[in-house]
């Protein structure tokens, strides 16, 4: 995923004007610009989802399994993109596991703040890829449901 240029976490990707690019052909564009050595196919399809709304959006979501050695080129090629550090503040790993204290990990990035679709898109490929079991997957997200307590709940509410 990416950090954006708003503080939302999203998905690299843009708009394509289907006049002009096949889906897959714009998107490549896109990514290329800013990751450059990565090509999507209509293989890669996942799902899409329409944002209802002023301004109608379809989302249409790809991914692609990788090597280690292939994301590590990946992130390396974001950092020297055009859109590097105006757009786009860096790529960021999900990680994809819980720690003891039920809240670390997962659960707790999935507390921030993701633009659009983009969270939906996450757990939808976490799930649909097996990348993070079913129900490890649900408690990671109703755990981001409990309400949290702040510093001030913490320190007895003095102030």
């Amino acid at each position: 995923m990416q950090m954006r240029f708003d503080g939302l976490l999203g998905f690299p990707g843009g708009f394509v004007d289907r006049r002009y690019w096949s889906l897959e052909d714009g998107l490549n564009r896109v990514l290329g610009l800013g990751l450059g050595c990565v090509r999507l196919t209509e293989a890669d399809y996942l799902c899409s989802h329409l944002t209802e709304g002023p301004h109608r959006v379809v989302a249409h979501f790809y991914a692609r399994q990788l090597t280690l050695e292939e994301l590590h080129t990946i992130e390396i090629s974001a950092v020297h993109s055009r859109d590097h550090g105006m757009e786009v503040m860096g790529m960021v790993r999900v990680p994809l596991y819980t720690q003891k204290d039920r809240m670390g990990g997962l659960p707790n990035f999935l507390a921030n703040s993701f633009v659009g679709t983009a969270k939906f898109q996450l757990l939808f490929a976490l799930k649909i890829l097996n990348m993070v079991p079913e129900e490890k997957l649900a408690e990671a997200v109703a755990a981001t449901q409990k309400p949290k307590k702040t510093a001030l709940d913490q320190a007895g509410g003095a102030v």
